[in-house]
């Protein structure tokens, strides 16, 4: 396991250097910088004048080697158009995404493996072709637009749960509040994996059901639940854990539109903020902020993993 942990950690410093390389040369080549957000009738030398200021006039490589000295010390610089540090803009923002995505994983995995088993054991019948069409609709249909239509259902035509913002917060929480703000959110983001999990829970479930151990259950007079629910689905789990690791960075980009169409001030809003504003260090701080978020959710997701399944434990 030791060994498997600094291997995946030498991966992880690898991965991590290349996105960030690839990120910073390709916004430093974008047209514009922070000098395009300036008043129209901004004069040359004021431009300059920025541009020597944010310390825009260095070469680009002396710039990206500076911000990673700086950045392995965990200062990751300050933002161009609020002057804070971007660490703290980030801290300030991240809670409000990871909250929204831990309860959509948590829905997603739920509601996708109940669907998942209903549609494998009604194979053939309405029942899996009603699961298999909705999951192929959720795939389908622009998250922005199902968001769309449930703020006019549910906030303007039925009035019963809020069209924006995160909900009370602080000495003012109120747990109903709070969940009402949670329930179009978490879901429209949830579109973006539980299809997935369905389809994925059905084809792991059947794959398991027709193996001679489930025979031999059956035949030693198993009740049809131990069976399914004890012998079936607990083997099924297995490949299931490994694709919510594959579905995480899904979850990270969905959140950019569900957030701005909620109103949910988290990082997706801020990246929306840092790309309009060209705000050169809260876009790097981001990027690496997400990069090791799914960096530590890949490697839990692959110990999980390879505590449950002897092979795979066996190997690391």
């Amino acid at each position: 396991m030791i060994r498997f942990l600094l291997n995946r950690f030498g991966q992880s410093i690898i991965l991590l250097f290349i996105v960030t390389v690839i990120t910073f040369f390709l916004i430093n080549l974008a047209p514009g910088g922070p000098t395009g957000v300036m008043r129209m009738d901004a004069s040359p030398d004021e431009r300059q004048a920025v541009i020597e200021r944010l310390g825009l006039d260095q070469p680009v490589i002396v710039r990206y080697f500076e911000w990673v000295g700086n950045a392995v010390t965990g200062d990751l610089g300050t933002s161009f158009n609020s002057s804070e540090a971007v660490v703290e803009r980030i801290a300030e923002r991240l809670p409000y995404t990871m909250e929204l995505t831990v309860f959509t994983i948590i829905f997603s995995v739920i509601a996708g493996i109940i669907l998942g088993v209903i549609s494998a054991l009604k194979r053939g019948k309405a029942a899996d072709h009603v699961i298999n069409f909705s999951s192929v609709i959720g795939l389908s249909v622009p998250s922005f637009w199902l968001g769309l239509m449930l703020i006019l259902l549910f906030s303007v035509e039925l009035g019963w749960l809020p069209s924006s913002g995160v909900g009370p917060r602080g000495a003012d929480f109120d747990f109903g509040g709070w969940m009402a703000h949670l329930a179009m959110p978490v879901l429209i983001l949830s579109t973006t994996v539980l299809p997935n999990i369905v389809r994925f829970t059905r084809s792991s479930m059947l794959e398991v059901i027709s193996q001679n151990y489930i025979r031999t259950a059956r035949s030693k007079g198993a009740k049809e639940f131990v069976v399914l629910y004890v012998h079936a689905l607990r083997n099924a789990m297995i490949p299931i854990i490994s694709i919510i690791g594959v579905l995480i960075p899904r979850l990270l980009s969905g959140a950019v539109i569900t957030e701005a169409i909620f109103g949910w001030t988290g990082i997706g809003t801020l990246i929306i903020e840092a790309a309009n504003g060209r705000d050169y260090p809260l876009i790097m701080g981001i990027t690496v902020v997400i990069t090791l978020v799914v960096i530590i959710s890949n490697l839990l997701v692959d110990i999980i993993y390879s505590q449950v399944d002897p092979r795979v434990k066996n190997m690391a």
